[in-house]
């Protein structure tokens, strides 16, 4: 059994100077995929239950198929919840298994959001799991805008919320299909003076592939959220898929062949991050 808790995984990436790719997941035939992307790699994996996953599965579903592929994992294996907006939410996913919960408190006044953090924190590690919680806002592309992380805030947030990891807003934006952004790396010079907690970075599919990878060499951000580059690999092998036979009507059968171009675009996605087991 590989089933891990994100300060498992994040802590040795901390300590040796690479990250964890924190992979968003839709369904069964992604998810399958990325595990089999981290045992080829021979990396750790976060498998990522989102707001639009859980609306389209239940948590108590999601938790089981998480804890299903890591149980037959060779390599540890994160049930995580993204973006948990309400205490009920994460006691749910807790409930059902999950060993990681993201509380998203960024859109409320600091100290409100280091409030509602801290208890989610507290019962996650009451449970024996681990808690994220996020600080500045994350925009998104075509949508809300961002809200950069302050260094003197993240301290205090980091210091007082007792998560485990620490979600900044420094460049980075939710659903960017390309990879001509950037992260402002002094304002990340600046959060890490003043923080010791792994650093995340999410919306990471917008984030040049070199920069992902020095940034997990040389930084405290130990985890990058990848969604959109993946999703776009599926929808591509997917219209391949049905486009070559018009008359194919099996779910299944059309479905089978998305999972080796996922496979092959999470291999390449982990491997940047250099998190080798070995």
């Amino acid at each position: 059994m590989t089933l891990a808790t994100l300060s498992d995984v994040l802590r040795p990436a901390l300590k040796k100077g690479h990250a964890v790719a924190g992979l968003v997941t839709l369904g069964w035939e992604d998810m399958r995929a990325y595990v089999a992307a981290a045992e080829a790699e021979n990396a750790p994996v976060i498998l990522q239950a989102g707001p639009s996953c859980r609306a389209h599965t239940p948590l108590s579903v999601l938790g089981k198929m998480f804890r299903h592929l890591a149980e037959n994992a060779s390599v540890p294996v994160v049930a995580h919840l993204d973006h948990g907006y309400t205490f009920e939410e994460c006691r749910e996913a807790l409930d059902s298994g999950f060993t990681s919960l993201m509380f998203d408190g960024s859109r409320k006044p600091l100290q409100q959001n280091i409030d509602e953090t801290a208890a989610i924190a507290e019962m996650a590690h009451a449970a024996g799991i681990s808690c994220e919680g996020e600080i500045g806002f994350v925009g998104y592309s075509g949508g809300e805008g961002s809200n950069g992380t302050d260094p003197e805030e993240a301290a205090v947030f980091a210091r007082d919320s007792g998560v485990d990891a620490m979600a900044i807003s420094v460049g980075n934006v939710h659903l960017q299909e390309n990879q001509e952004g950037g992260l402002d790396e002094a304002r990340i010079a600046a959060i890490e003076a003043v923080t010791d907690v792994p650093l995340v970075i999410h919306g990471g599919s917008g984030v040049p592939v070199e920069q992902r990878a020095r940034l997990a060499r040389e930084t405290a951000i130990c985890k990058f959220n990848i969604g959109t580059e993946l999703r776009m690999a599926f929808g591509t092998a997917l219209r391949q898929a049905v486009g070559r036979d018009p008359d194919r009507f099996d779910r299944v059968a059309i479905l089978k062949e998305t999972i080796d171009p996922v496979e092959t675009a999470a291999r390449r996605v982990i491997r940047a991050f250099g998190a080798d087991t070995n």
